[in-house]
């Protein structure tokens, strides 16, 4: 058992992570006042990242045998799914809807997490997953709806926080298929192997991507005339969203374990809130803390069930 001082380590630990990923959203919303798109924000984000995921991977496959082609298969899959293409609907989404209801609809994951158990893999649900489950959806739902009414139910303004909930969602649904899909594979690989293989696979899909989204217009001179702000953002996204969160998560996990660490975890939509009203001047109002109350309830209900979930998403 975990002494006092770990626990304590392990819960500072679990926090910090927790805030740092909350952190990508706000740093992607500055990223976008400088004109940025959504696979620029993405591209510099894995290419800054992409050294310190390469040595996590040798750090933790030291003295281990190499992959066979199955398991290569298997994380290319794997790094597609829950980091490439999870992080890139993400930024898409956060384009047209608040870091705080991005950061809700992410919440969800654990919920999508139950429903791929039950629909493919014939697992059953519990009540107390059902009602853990409504109360998730009905505080998204309640922020979804305040933020159409703030655009004055509009045409555009209804369609695109729309369709920014849905790329959102998306982004939630495929990390959920890496989750589930990853069980097998991190139970014989570890968890700091799985992340630094598989988010290098996803660093070099989300540099492919750009180099040809970018390729008209010359991708390698559009970056050397980017603005310095967007490089100290991109930078900030890279290492304290991306990078160090993960190693804390994993070092919580070591101390406290995953339940535990998860449940810490849930100060992330808080700190999003907290970061939106100080650095996008985004509004905290009864709807959104309503809203946010509701969805951390879910979790935390689901997370004490007979079957816990995964965390959410370490995104």
């Amino acid at each position: 058992m975990a002494t006092g001082r770990a626990r304590l380590l392990g819960f500072g630990l679990a926090m910090a992570g927790a805030v740092g990923f909350s952190g990508k959203a706000i740093v992607a919303k500055l990223m976008y006042r400088h004109g940025v798109d959504a696979l620029t924000v993405l591209g510099l984000r894995m290419l800054l990242a992409l050294p310190c995921f390469q040595l996590m991977a040798w750090w933790a496959g030291r003295g281990k045998p190499a992959l066979g082609w199955p398991d290569r298969l298997r994380v290319l899959l794997l790094g597609f799914s829950g980091y490439y293409l999870a992080s890139y609907l993400d930024f898409l989404g956060l384009q047209y809807i608040s870091a705080s209801l991005e950061r809700l609809i992410l919440y969800l994951n654990p919920t999508l997490v139950l429903l791929i158990g039950v629909l493919l893999l014939g697992q059953t649900v519990q009540p107390r997953q059902l009602l853990a489950m409504g109360l998730s959806y009905a505080g998204v739902l309640l922020v979804f709806g305040h933020e159409l009414q703030a655009q004055g139910l509009a045409a555009a303004g209804s369609s695109s926080i729309g369709l920014g909930a849905l790329l959102v969602f998306g982004s939630a649904l495929s990390y959920a298929v890496y989750l589930v899909a990853s069980g097998e594979l991190v139970k014989r690989l570890g968890s700091l192997r799985l992340v630094g293989l598989a988010s290098t696979v996803a660093c070099g899909f989300a540099i492919a991507h750009f180099l040809i989204g970018k390729l008209g217009s010359g991708p390698w001179a559009g970056l050397a005339g980017l603005p310095a702000p967007v490089w100290t953002l991109a930078l900030i996204n890279a290492l304290f969203c991306t990078v160090a969160p993960v190693l804390m998560v994993m070092m919580a996990i070591e101390r406290l374990g995953p339940a535990t660490a998860a449940h810490t975890g849930m100060v992330g939509p808080l700190s999003t809130l907290l970061l939106g009203m100080l650095l996008l001047d985004e509004a905290l109002n009864p709807w959104i803390g309503t809203g946010t109350l509701l969805v951390l309830g879910g979790v935390a209900l689901l997370l004490r069930s007979p079957r816990p979930a995964p965390s959410p998403p370490a995104d």
